[in-house]
């Protein structure tokens, strides 16, 4: 069995080069340049450049065309395919892989919405990867990735909402009350829905990392152990004060921290602060 993921997974943020996954790129589109997600441009040039630009981003999904074009070279070496991807409730990616399946009859592609995105997601193809390495049955392996989707967490913050509001996240009229007011928001993913909910909010972004340390204490009311990854948007300074306070609050296991795909990061533009968390033994031997 093979896997097949999408970049706003971020895989390449664990930094295991024993993970070997096939990975199809969204793309993103700053003014008159496109850019392959992972492919044509570093997150540190892009942020750079989305910095100096006046033009706001516009990302897009990968095609039926492009997955169907995967799902067949990936076929040729082997026809059993688990094809994991980002929240259908935040992307069109998961409908993009669904509608590609009839083209391919020769493949047996198993689609799994993570109902996440970033690290989370990344987590459920790290833990898909070693389990068939492990020689577990398919059916295993989705009644495990079933376990971290319900029980994996992802929230972040982040200093000015323009991006948010631009790409449709947060409603304009919601969003310009928050900016006047310089409210800082604290965003997750809903488990049933896929999408974006705000559990709370801060006046300053110094105060909203000590609320997502909060949210994991809310969160995991009776768990002291924690497997976590801290991730960001080219704000390092933010990603190690983050690390620091959740360090000083629970026994973690730590991921390595990294820059999301910038896919995901032109939404939030370049000051995003987040983590992924889950119960420690939750993935013991699995990641």
């Amino acid at each position: 069995m093979q896997i097949v993921t999408d970049s706003a997974t971020d895989t390449q943020m664990l930094k295991n080069d024993q993970l070997k996954v096939h990975i199809v790129p969204l793309k993103v589109t700053l003014g008159e340049d496109s850019y392959r997600d992972g492919i044509d441009i570093s997150a540190d040039d892009f942020y750079i450049k989305l910095d100096e630009s006046s033009a706001l981003p516009i990302t897009s999904q990968p095609s039926v065309g492009d997955f169907a074009e995967m799902y067949r070279k990936v076929a040729k070496d082997d026809p059993e395919i688990l094809s994991i991807h980002m929240s259908s409730g935040l992307s069109g990616t998961v409908d993009s892989a669904r509608a590609a399946v009839s083209l391919v009859p020769e493949a047996n592609i198993t689609i799994v919405d993570t109902k996440t995105l970033s690290a989370a997601a990344g987590w459920q193809v790290a833990v898909a990867y070693n389990a068939i390495k492990a020689g577990w049955s398919k059916e295993k392996i989705l009644s495990k990735l079933d376990e971290l989707s319900a029980n994996a967490h992802t929230y972040y913050t982040l200093k000015e909402l323009k991006y948010l509001i631009h790409g449709g996240r947060i409603s304009h009229m919601k969003g310009l009350v928050a900016s006047v007011l310089q409210i800082k928001p604290i965003i997750g993913v809903d488990k049933v829905t896929g999408k974006y909910t705000q559990p709370s909010q801060a006046r300053s972004f110094a105060n909203a990392l000590n609320g997502l340390v909060d949210t994991i204490s809310k969160t995991l009311p009776n768990v002291d152990s924690i497997k976590a990854q801290v991730v960001h948007t080219g704000n390092p300074e933010g990603a190690e004060t983050l690390k620091e306070k959740i360090n000083q609050a629970f026994k973690c296991s730590w991921l390595p921290t990294g820059q999301i795909s910038f896919v995901l990061g032109a939404h939030t533009g370049p000051s995003m602060v987040g983590m992924a968390f889950a119960p420690l033994n939750l993935l013991e031997g699995l990641l």
